[in-house]
């Protein structure tokens, strides 16, 4: 399955420039122009991985970096800045927002794709950490479903437990990725939940011998 990308940059030759660097790559792409266009881009089909400009007019990185942490729908996604600064404090101000990986322009083409797949890689390795430790559990225990939750709800759990993205739920559930993205949001507000780390640390919660 293609990974998709999202470019954020509001110098138009270089957005188009990131982007065809990365398609050559064979990663499915999406652009957007300012942090607002990113929002919404990010709340129509989630990303696997953003990579965006700091230096922005109106949203800036740092704020768009904020308020994808501060949303359970974008709060995992993996972002990488680009920016023309290299100061100490920008680069404490990206990390503190969330960014995962800086990188300061000019950079090198091969080190741009380089980071993206090193990133990429590190975060299929957590899930699919994930997944067999709770493959290995469930053969040891049974899960005991928390009745608050309907039996859809109680599914949707079990795999944002494993580590699948909303995208890869829709897939293995045969549902859409609104459907999931609503089950998701059903379940933190019933369990009064603030991310989806707490939903997974609920499902092993309720393993029972």
């Amino acid at each position: 399955m293609l990974k998709r990308l999202l470019v954020v940059d509001d110098e138009p030759n270089l957005l188009q420039a990131v982007a065809a660097v990365l398609r050559d790559e064979r990663f499915e792409i999406e652009t957007a122009r300012s942090g607002r266009e990113a929002l919404i881009a990010v709340a129509r089909t989630l990303p696997d991985l953003i990579v965006s400009d700091v230096r922005m007019p109106g949203m800036d990185g740092f704020q768009l970096a904020r308020k994808l942490r501060a949303s359970t729908h974008s709060a995992l996604v993996p972002i990488v800045f680009l920016t023309a600064k290299d100061e100490t404090e920008d680069r404490v101000e990206g990390f503190e927002s969330g960014v995962d990986v800086y990188l300061t322009k000019p950079f090198e083409p091969d080190e741009l794709i380089a980071v993206v797949k090193s990133v990429l890689s590190r975060v299929e390795r957590t899930r699919s950490t994930i997944a067999r430790l709770v493959g290995d559990a469930e053969k040891e225990t049974v899960f005991v479903r928390d009745e608050a939750l309907t039996e859809v709800e109680w599914r949707v759990a079990e795999t944002v437990a494993r580590g699948l993205s909303n995208k890869e739920i829709a897939d293995e559930l045969s549902l859409s990725v609104r459907t999931i993205e609503n089950h998701v949001s059903r379940i933190l507000a019933k369990k009064n939940f603030t991310n989806r780390v707490e939903i997974a640390r609920h499902i092993f919660s309720h393993q029972s011998e």
